[in-house]
């Protein structure tokens, strides 16, 4: 029998939003209390530039944040290390407030399928195989591959939930998932290679 997870993600959000009541959020402010589930939650915070309007380039820092974070899965961390200027990174509080609102129906659909299960696996020496695919996610991210911010920041958000929710199952899922984003992103590069070579050619 699987047992629920207290609190669930959308409590996490809703409950850093009320302990923090100023304009802007750090990171450091929404991880500190959160423990062993922080780099599940970090993982849903860092997906929500992909769902916002953000300057150009803001995909690249916050792949290569994903990429820190598989790093670290990678070596067996059990809380995330971030570098000073990461943990200080400010979220408008409008914005993550808009962000819950408009993603509260996909958050609400998740929690009731998603439920400690296969724990395992989001678990070492499981996670280790989260963290190899995190990184080939955070490089995806970095790519300035046209209309993937979207595809690829729903992969992160996922990975987060499974992580914070302890289910193995959706895991496996992204990690398939992860598995043909990649192959899907190598066969567009090598499209648009050949496209440019024709063009030239």
């Amino acid at each position: 029998m699987t047992r629920p997870h207290e609190p669930r993600t959308t409590d996490l959000i809703r409950d850093a939003l009320a302990h923090n009541t100023g304009d802007t959020i750090t990171l450091e402010q929404f991880l500190a209390p959160l423990e062993t589930r922080a780099f599940g939650f970090l993982l849903v915070l860092l997906a929500l530039p992909n769902f916002i309007p953000i300057p150009m380039g803001a995909g690249g820092a916050t792949g290569s944040l994903v990429v820190l974070i598989g790093v670290q899965l990678l070596w067996g961390f059990e809380r995330p290390w971030l570098p000073k200027f990461a943990r200080n990174y400010g979220f408008k509080r409008s914005s993550v407030e808009h962000f819950v609102e408009h993603m509260a129906p996909l958050f609400n659909r998740l929690e009731r399928v998603c439920k400690p299960r296969l724990e395992r696996l989001t678990h070492n020496p499981y996670s280790r195989v989260s963290g190899f695919l995190l990184i080939v996610l955070g490089v995806l991210l970095a790519l300035p591959i046209p209309f993937t911010n979207y595809p690829f920041g729903m992969l992160a958000l996922l990975c987060g939930v499974a992580l914070i929710e302890h289910d193995g199952g959706l895991m496996a899922i992204m990690w398939a998932s992860i598995v043909a984003s990649l192959v899907f992103a190598a066969s567009i590069s090598n499209a648009m290679i050949l496209a440019v070579r024709h063009f030239l050619g």
